[in-house]
């Protein structure tokens, strides 16, 4: 299929589309919000500018385009017809700062997560957020497990009303909701 635009129409395309608030970030962010998760949005002193950062999980969520991002094996991906080797290279280079930008976050003690545009869809987009909240809540209880020592004195009376069992284990979860 050849393009019906002329050059300087595709540009003037391409040029329009926008990094913020694209139709699969904002069915994200109200899935999160209904859902009672609270975040911010491309926080700039992250790494990568992340889509949605939930700072209660220690979470940044990326929504990526499966075109300006490269996804493999996706109908959604292809590369144009014309100017090939500089769209190789545009989208190798995104994939490379993605990769780079999350083991930043990651060093940082960050949790990365990515939603791919095609993932979105009507026929899998109930699947994909399902996903998310079951990751986020493993996500908080893992990071929530608390690690509490057995008291070195043995009379000590601020514990006296538990029942001893409580004090044998060694590790506990939060169970804050």
């Amino acid at each position: 299929m050849s393009d019906n635009l002329t050059t300087l129409q595709r540009h003037k395309n391409m040029a329009a589309i926008h990094s913020k608030g694209t139709k699969p970030e904002v069915l994200v962010r109200k899935y999160l919000w209904k859902n009672g998760f609270r975040y911010r949005l491309n926080s700039s002193r992250l790494p990568g500018h992340p889509d949605i950062v939930l700072r209660k999980y220690r979470t940044c969520i990326f929504i990526n385009g499966c075109f300006w991002h490269g996804h493999n094996d996706c109908k959604y991906f292809r590369l144009p017809k014309s100017n090939v080797e500089f769209w190789r290279q545009k989208i190798k280079r995104n994939v490379e700062r993605d990769k780079e930008e999350q083991q930043l976050l990651a060093k940082m003690g960050w949790h990365c997560i990515t939603i791919w545009e095609c993932k979105l869809k009507p026929r899998e987009r109930d699947k994909t957020l399902e996903s998310l909240t079951y990751t986020l809540n493993h996500i908080y209880l893992q990071d929530h497990t608390v690690k509490y020592e057995r008291p070195e004195v043995e009379n000590d009376t601020s514990i006296a009303a538990e029942p001893n069992e409580f004090y044998n284990k060694q590790v506990f979860t939060n169970n804050k909701e």
